[in-house]
Formats: structure tokens, sequence, C-alpha cells
């Protein structure tokens, strides 16, 4: 592949990555919502209904989002903000190797989701579709 090949096809499979965790995630959440509230509830959060449903919202609604490469830059935001705390109250027992792993886990999600806040979605996506209009009406 060439350079240009690479900077349009990259930003896109980096996309689809990024978002599967999120969109499987949230599916298994609304299939089997009874362990995930369990899980809420042991961590001892308020209104564990409620963030069941803003997390199967922003993991399937978030990874949509972020494989169509529509509002990237803050969908990619909140998804990295979502990974961050949800990683700090859901493993924060890193003296057990396992949660250490899935903190680090999502702090790596973190990590590459600012890269594509940063740089945005690339040009197989919406965003740039959207831009590519915007300029040609302007």
């Amino acid at each position: 592949m060439n350079n240009q090949t690479n900077a349009a096809v990259l930003p896109l499979i980096g996309r689809i990555l990024m978002a599967a965790i999120f969109v499987m995630s949230g599916i298994g959440k609304i299939a089997n919502p009874g362990t995930t509230l369990g899980y809420i509830n042991a961590m001892g959060l308020p209104f564990p209904e409620l963030a069941l449903v803003g997390a199967i919202g922003i993991e399937v609604v978030g990874g949509l989002l972020l494989v169509a490469g529509l509002y990237t830059r803050p969908v990619a935001l909140a998804l990295a903000g979502f990974s961050i705390l949800t990683g700090l109250v859901f493993h924060s027992a890193i003296a057990d190797q396992n949660q250490m792993i899935h903190l680090m886990k999502n702090l790596a999600m973190a990590g590459g989701l600012l890269q594509i806040a940063a740089f945005g979605a690339g040009s197989l996506s919406i965003d740039a579709r959207r831009i590519h209009s915007a300029l040609r009406t302007a």
C-alpha cells in the first residue's frame, strides 16, 4: 500500500478496531443486563439502572458513530473519558493482576481514542464528506 492509501485506510481500520470493543460490550449488556447491574451494585454506585442505560448508550451509539466517522472527535473524547472512568471505578484493585490488566487496557484504549480525537476520522468518514461538501458549497 502506498502512503496515500495508508492515510485513507488506516484511520478507518483503527476506528473499527477501537469501536468493536464498545459495540460488543454494549450488546453484551443488552443481552444480559442482570450481570452488569450486579457488577454496578457491587461497586456501590448510585442509580445502577441509569448507569446501565448510560453505559449501553455510550458503548453502542458511540461505537457506531466512531465506525461511521460521524462527530468523531467529540465521540472519541467521550469514549476516552468513559474508558478512564470505568477503568478507575471497576478495575482499581491493582494488586490483582487481572484487574491491573483490565485497567491498563482501558487506559490504552483511552490513549488510542485521544489520538483519534486529536487527528480526526480520516478521509473515509462521514465527517470528511461533510467537510468536503461544506467547502464545495462555500
